[in-house]
C-alpha cells in the first residue's frame, strides 16, 4: 500500500476584503497623509492597514504609533529591529495580512490612494491571482527609471516574467498568493520572484504616478544593485549557465586565435603582437574574475542561508481597532514582541 501524504492545513478564512501593506522607511513627513487618505476609502467588506517600520532613522515610528492610536480602520504596526530593505519589510507585512486581497504600496504618495479602490475592484472582477500596475510616465529620476527598465528586461529571462509586464511595487495579490509567498524564509527575498514561482495568472492595470511630494527617494544605487542581485542570483541558475556559455565561447575564440598565430608563425612573418597579447590577457582575466564573482555570490548567499541569517527581526507589533469616536466600540490595542 503506498504511503499517503497528509494534506496541508486549511488556511483561516480572510477576515476583511483588503489589507494594505506599507513598508515605512524615513517616511515621517508623508505617512500620516497617506494613512488618512487610505482610512477614508470605502471598501465593501472592510479594510486594514499594515505599517512596517523598517528601521527608520527619523521619527516615523512615533508618527505611526500616533496613527495607530487614532485609527479609523484596523491598523497593525510592526517595528523591525533594524533596516532590512523594502522586500524584507513587505514579507513581514504579508504575514500580518488578514484580507482576501493584499495591496502593497510605498509610503511616498507617488501612488494616489484613490487608485487602491480601482486596483482592488479590477482584481475582484478579473479573478486573477496578481494584478501589477504600470504607468504612462514614471516620475522618478532618469537614472532610476533606466535601472528599473534594465531590471525588468533581465527579469524577462531570469525569472520568466511575462513579456510586457512591469514589476511594480504597487500590486494586488490574492490571499492564496500571499500565503504561498510568505512561506519563504530565506534572508534574500525578492517578492516578484516569489510571486512568479507560484503563478503566471497575472494581469496589469494602468494607474497614475505622481511626483514625489516631499523628500527624496530612499533608493540609492547600492540598494538597487542589492535588489537586482537578489532577483538575478536567488531565483535562477541563469547566471551560471551564462558563465558556462561564456567559457565555451572564449575557449572557441582562443582555439581559433591559437591556430591563426601558429599559421602566421610558420608561413608568414610573425607580428610584434605585444598590444594584442595584453588586450587578450586583460579580457580573459576580467571574464574569469567575473565568473568567479558570480559563483562566489551564489556560495556566499548559500553560506548565509545555511547559517540562518534572519530575513528580519520583529521588535514589536501593535494591533489596533477603530477608536470609540469612530465606531462606537472601545479601541482594542494588542502588543506583541518577537
Amino acid at each position: 500500500m503506498p504511503d499517503t501524504v497528509p494534506a496541508p492545513a486549511q488556511a483561516a478564512s480572510p477576515q476583511l476584503a483588503l489589507t494594505i501593506v506599507i513598508p515605512v522607511y524615513n517616511g515621517a513627513t508623508s505617512i500620516a497623509e497617506l494613512v488618512a487618505a487610505l482610512e477614508a476609502l470605502t471598501i465593501d467588506g472592510g479594510h486594514e492597514i499594515v505599517l512596517v517600520n523598517d528601521g527608520s532613522r527619523d521619527d516615523s515610528l512615533a508618527v505611526c504609533r500616533d496613527l495607530a492610536e487614532q485609527a479609523c480602520v484596523p491598523i497593525t504596526l510592526v517595528d523591525l529591529s533594524r533596516n532590512y530593505g523594502e522586500h524584507n519589510a513587505v514579507m513581514v507585512g504579508l504575514r500580518q495580512a488578514r484580507g482576501a486581497h493584499v495591496i502593497t504600496m510605498d509610503d511616498d504618495l507617488q501612488n494616489p490612494p484613490e487608485e487602491v479602490e480601482r486596483l482592488l475592484a479590477f482584481a475582484q472582477q478579473s479573478g486573477h491571482d496578481v494584478i501589477y500596475t504600470y504607468y504612462d510616465e514614471k516620475r522618478h529620476a532618469a537614472w532610476r527609471n533606466l535601472g528599473s527598465r534594465f531590471t525588468n528586461w533581465v527579469a524577462g529571462f531570469v525569472i520568466d516574467k511575462p513579456k510586457g509586464f512591469y514589476l511594480s511595487s504597487f500590486r494586488c495579490m490574492s490571499a492564496f498568493i500571499v500565503r504561498e509567498v510568505a512561506r519563504y524564509e530565506g534572508p534574500f527575498p525578492y517578492v516578484d520572484g516569489l510571486i512568479l514561482q507560484v503563478t503566471q495568472d497575472i494581469d496589469r492595470l494602468l494607474v497614475r504616478h505622481l511626483p514625489r511630494a516631499v523628500g527624496r527617494s530612499n533608493y540609492t544605487m547600492r540598494r538597487l544593485l542589492r535588489l537586482w542581485l537578489s532577483m538575478f542570483v536567488n531565483f535562477s541558475v541563469m547566471p551560471l549557465r551564462i558563465s558556462t556559455l561564456t567559457g565555451f565561447a572564449l575557449s572557441l575564440v582562443g582555439t581559433i586565435g591559437s591556430l591563426v598565430a601558429a599559421i602566421e608563425a610558420l608561413f608568414f612573418a610573425p607580428p610584434a603582437g605585444w598590444a594584442s597579447l595584453m588586450a587578450a590577457v586583460l579580457l580573459l582575466s576580467g571574464v574569469q574574475l567575473l565568473i568567479l564573482g558570480i559563483v562566489g555570490e551564489y556560495l556566499g548567499r548559500l553560506y548565509l542561508t545555511a547559517n540562518k541569517k534572519p530575513q528580519s527581526v520583529v521588535k514589536s507589533v501593535i494591533r489596533t481597532a477603530p477608536t470609540l469616536r469612530q465606531t462606537g466600540h472601545p479601541s482594542v490595542r494588542l502588543r506583541g514582541r518577537a
